[in-house]
């Protein structure tokens, strides 16, 4: 056997059991979406359409056999498109994304409000004290916590209006 031929059916060995493992992922057309934080739970293994995440990697979409990712959120806005067409949008100060093999993903949040809910007045006053604390921050670990704070109330901001 030559040595092309040897390479190429190693190769062939070492892909089945890949190609096996994504046989029985089973590519399912749904999606079991769970959206938690410390203050609620938004959706327990709800069947979604579509869901769109903030991620200090870059925003993305998750749809059904969406590859295994795990992210970590960025204050911001998670919208849901449900199955009936109705689309949600949940702010979220922070937490982490996973998708897992069998199509199930799970947004847990720090903190999640539904952007209905959220008073753009109330958002720029959080701004506009967490950018006090900031300023006045006299050691490295107040100005890393207050600079969070900022980041998360500019978020937050954004979402309200």
């Amino acid at each position: 056997m030559s040595f092309a031929l040897r390479s190429t059916a190693r190769l062939a060995a070492s892909v089945r059991p890949a190609l096996r493992s994504m046989q029985f992922r089973g590519y399912a057309d749904e999606m079991a979406f769970t959206l938690a934080a410390s203050n609620k739970v938004y959706y327990d293994a709800a069947n979604i359409r579509q869901v769109d995440v903030p991620s200090f990697s870059g925003a993305f979409g998750i749809l059904p056999k969406h590859v295994p990712t795990l992210a970590v959120l960025k204050p911001g806005v998670v919208t849901v498109y449900e199955q009936d067409g109705a689309t949600k949008k949940i702010f979220v100060s922070s937490g982490t994304i996973t998708v897992n093999e069998d199509s199930s993903v799970q947004v847990l949040a720090e903190e999640a409000h539904p952007i209905e809910d959220l008073d753009a007045s109330a958002c720029r006053e959080i701004l506009s004290s967490a950018q006090s604390q900031l300023s006045s921050a006299s050691n490295d670990r107040e100005r890393a916590e207050a600079a969070i704070a900022v980041e998360v109330a500019e978020a937050l901001v954004k979402a309200a209006e």
